[in-house]
């Protein structure tokens, strides 16, 4: 069968410029919502009486059996047919004859593609949005049991304050609720209907956008077709929200390959989600965090290309949005295993509550404490404070100590005006504790935030 716009021409498509041209091997990913976009589509043309309710009948059985065998592995995909639209409709006007000529009446492949894509992409944030769900209820289950947990805040990568693991973990709560509700901005935004923008102007055929677009679960029917056809904020969209997702996985992958080293020794992971070394016999590898981290780079590149295309087009469609797929149905792909493979991860890896009390004994984190203390307790301006906790601090470097564990005598050659009841306020336990500030980290606070991140899950 001739190419459909195959009247204009007196020579065939080189085998070069089909191959180069071609976008079935990779735009086939969206055969569901073709048929789909398809079906609605003739449903609206036999309402508005441009088709009968026989030729429906036809087209809607013959797309019918096109998904079957499409899903059969039976269908024969031909780089001649150039694209999924082509090679649907081809193969629906072989099974059922001249009706299948008619159902392109009143829309473009501008516009079919506009659809198929637009909704592959919002069926894909809210697969996406349910995987971030999955894994935050993951981490609320591994925090919910360590909210007295010690471990070292740290800033610069050097030991800060005494905070609890489970403080930690919803730190990353945190990242993950902003990512669903970017997906969820995304899709409110974007839920509008391309079918019937046909090229870029619209149509002469007595249509109703509103028809399709309710039957394919759109919000409405898009404005301006000129924009509609050429429009790929969309995708632009999911990339981003994907990266600035997978931003989050790497930092928290960072954080799960330092600790399982032995200088950390925080958590070891899984049998089952590490890899050894070919020739060191010792090893055990943090891989999949490691893999996450590398993939957060590889979604960046889809999304810088995308921008990239996009840059300079002139209104409306151009072949150069064909571009636009193939590093988004990668970022979908890398982004769903990625979600799925690090929750099981945090599932199956041991915590060591004892390693993380341990490093809380370096660095000496109870200082601010003591700062603290000389402010509320001895009168004496911040500054001053600051200075004598900083003698301290010292004194305790210089007996091989924690500043925790520094005995009253020592602090009282430095500042007469310290008390017997600074001892309380430097332990470690009673500094994390006493961050009971909205949002801080004692028990108390992270059982609040554990408490509203479980209700954002439920609503």
């Amino acid at each position: 069968m001739d190419k459909m716009w195959s009247g204009r021409f007196s020579a065939g498509a080189s085998t070069l410029l089909e191959e180069f041209n071609g976008s079935i091997m990779f735009d086939r990913e969206l055969y569901r919502e073709d048929i789909e976009g398809s079906i609605a589509h003739a449903t609206m043309l036999e309402k508005q009486g441009i088709l009968t309710s026989l030729e429906l009948a036809d087209i809607v059985k013959g797309l019918s059996q096109v998904k079957q065998e499409i899903e059969s592995n039976i269908f024969e995909w031909k780089i001649g047919d150039e694209d999924i639209h082509m090679a649907v409709e081809k193969r629906l006007t072989a099974i059922i004859g001249e009706a299948g000529k008619k159902l392109h009446t009143a829309r473009s492949r501008n516009d079919q593609v506009a659809v198929d894509f637009r909704r592959f992409v919002l069926r894909k944030n809210r697969e996406i949005i349910d995987a971030l769900k999955l894994l935050m209820s993951e981490i609320l289950n591994i925090a919910a049991n360590h909210t007295d947990t010690l471990m070292p805040g740290m800033t610069h990568l050097q030991h800060a304050q005494p905070i609890n693991f489970a403080f930690h973990l919803s730190a990353y709560l945190a990242m993950f609720k902003r990512d669903i509700e970017r997906f969820n901005s995304s899709y409110e935004r974007n839920n509008i209907s391309p079918l019937g923008c046909a090229a870029l102007a619209g149509t002469p055929h007595n249509i109703d956008r509103g028809v399709s677009a309710n039957l394919l679960g759109f919000e409405s029917a898009s404005i301006n077709c000129l924009d509609t056809v050429s429009d790929r904020d969309f995708a632009l969209e999911i990339l981003f929200n994907i990266s600035t997702m997978m931003m989050h996985i790497s930092r928290l992958s960072e954080e799960l390959v330092m600790w399982s080293s032995y200088e950390f020794r925080f958590i070891e992971l899984s049998d089952e989600y590490s890899t050894g070394s070919s020739i060191m016999p010792q090893k055990k590898n943090p891989d999949v965090p490691e893999l996450l981290r590398g993939k957060t780079g590889r979604v960046y590149g889809s999304l810088m290309g995308l921008l990239t295309v996009m840059k300079a087009l002139p209104l409306a469609y151009n072949k150069d949005t064909q571009e636009d797929k193939e590093g988004v149905f990668d970022a979908v792909k890398t982004a769903q295993i990625s979600l799925e493979i690090l929750k099981e991860a945090l599932k199956t890896m041991t915590i060591k509550p004892q390693n993380m009390l341990s490093a809380c004994k370096v660095g000496h984190l109870s200082a601010t404490d003591l700062a603290d203390y000389l402010v509320q307790k001895c009168s004496i301006p911040f500054r001053e404070a600051h200075f004598i906790t900083g003698k301290a601090v010292a004194k305790s470097e210089e007996l091989k100590i924690d500043l925790s564990d520094i005995e009253l005598k020592y602090l009282q050659e430095i500042d007469g005006r310290i008390g017997e009841d600074v001892i309380k306020y430097l332990s470690i336990k009673n500094s994390m504790n006493a961050r009971t500030s909205e949002g801080g980290t004692s028990t108390q606070r992270t059982l609040e935030q554990l408490k509203y991140f479980k209700n954002f899950l439920e609503q």
